[in-house]
């Protein structure tokens, strides 16, 4: 009997995001699109023109930020391209936590790829978490190991899910994961 890994599309995600912190994760990728590198400035770019419409503007990567970040919204809670750019994008910007998630994960025994990996070229998150880990042991050993970090359990939660490439539908013992080759 062979098991295949399930997935569900990247914008799952939002069943698990506050609209607050959603709108801060779209904000601060927008607000910091030149700090990226250039192929994920043409990917987002790109998806706002595609898929975001600003009234006023023919091409909505041109209108002023606010007016961006309240077009991209609805498109990042519908359109699973768009999401995980956003999502690449964000972690991207945040390279202490997700060297900090990553090896929080790895010392924990999760299968996770390497760091630098574009996860957004996948086909979304697997949908099981190993043994008994969930957000709040996870925060919890994230604070053990890194005391003196301030970074909000939020970004903590949501670099977890992006480094992993999961979200915690169901969980599974470590033996019984399926591999993602």
């Amino acid at each position: 009997m062979s098991k295949q890994a399930k997935f569900l599309p990247f914008h799952a995600i939002n069943e698990f995001m506050l609209t607050e912190y959603r709108k801060e994760v779209i904000r601060t990728v927008l607000s910091n699109l030149s700090k990226l590198p250039e192929n994920f400035q043409r990917k987002i770019n790109g998806d706002i023109k595609r898929y975001v419409s600003v009234q006023g503007f023919r091409n909505s990567a041109q209108a002023p930020l606010p007016l961006k970040i309240n077009g991209t919204i609805l498109t990042f809670e519908k359109s699973a391209d768009f999401c995980g750019h956003i999502l690449a994008a964000w972690s991207l910007l945040n390279p202490e936590l997700r060297s900090q998630v990553f090896d929080l994960l790895g010392e924990r025994d999760w299968e996770v790829l390497p760091a630098e990996t574009d996860r957004s070229v996948l086909p979304g998150f697997l949908t099981f978490w190993p043994g008994e880990e969930n957000f709040e042991t996870l925060l919890e050993a994230f604070r053990a190991k890194y005391p003196d970090s301030n970074v909000n359990d939020n970004d903590i939660s949501l670099m977890i899910v992006w480094m992993s490439n999961r979200l915690p539908y169901e969980t599974a013992p470590v033996d019984e994961e399926a591999s993602v080759s």
